[in-house]
């Protein structure tokens, strides 16, 4: 099985009592969204920032990384969820070491994913054996919504934002995320953010680091 690499930020208190990790987009790498951690590094003190490059090497980009092909997709959820499931194992051995390495608790983590990285943060973290502390999912979409409902499935608080002139992943698939964990009784926050593209914006950095504090806290 392949291993993550991962750049991370230290808790600035000098003992990790929490962790964040962030699951970049297509064709980007660690660094993409570690910059985030170091905007929340002042708030979340007791916390380690993780943000490992994605396994395989971007099909359509060399110098990025990829977490599944999309070219064997053709806008198929199926083949979108056969394609994710490659990854899966790889994700999950990577946080279960860190979470290992750094004796963090799995109810103290939040797991924060761009496009891509969105979609395998709501896809993998549902279904592993204990709930984390929270999902963020930056411009992404949810794959397999009926997986929800299934057995062995864990709960956490959900937050996904949008832009609404998103032209990549488009702004309808926001409301697939919403109706989805509703179903299947998550407690799901969505945003439009409106004018936003394919990116996070000021209002995503901050009600990021918000539902992050709000989740590790209680």
């Amino acid at each position: 099985m392949k291993k993550l690499d991962a750049n991370f930020i230290a808790p600035r208190s000098g003992a990790a009592k929490s962790m964040v990790i962030f699951l970049h987009g297509y064709g980007a790498n660690g660094d993409d969204l570690l910059s985030l951690g170091e905007e929340w590094a002042e708030a979340l003190p007791d916390t380690v920032f993780l943000s490992p490059d994605a396994p395989d090497v971007c099909e359509m980009s060399p110098s990025g990384y990829q977490w599944f092909s999309i070219r064997a997709i053709d806008n198929k959820a199926l083949e979108r969820e056969k394609q994710m499931e490659k990854a899966v194992p790889v994700l999950n051995a990577f946080i279960d070491a860190q979470l290992q390495k750094w004796d963090v608790a799995e109810n103290r983590l939040v797991v924060a994913g761009f496009s891509q990285g969105a979609m395998m943060a709501m896809y993998t973290m549902p279904r592993r054996k204990t709930a984390c502390a929270g999902v963020i999912g930056y411009s992404g979409l949810l794959v397999d919504a009926a997986g929800l409902k299934g057995a062995n499935i864990v709960k956490m608080p959900v937050l996904a934002i949008h832009g609404d002139a998103d032209e990549i992943v488009p702004p309808r698939f926001l409301a697939d995320v919403q109706s989805g964990f509703d179903a299947a009784g998550f407690n799901v926050e969505t945003v439009m953010r409106p004018g936003l593209g394919h990116g996070i914006d000021a209002f995503g950095v901050m009600r990021g680091l918000d539902f992050s504090k709000e989740v590790l806290e209680k």
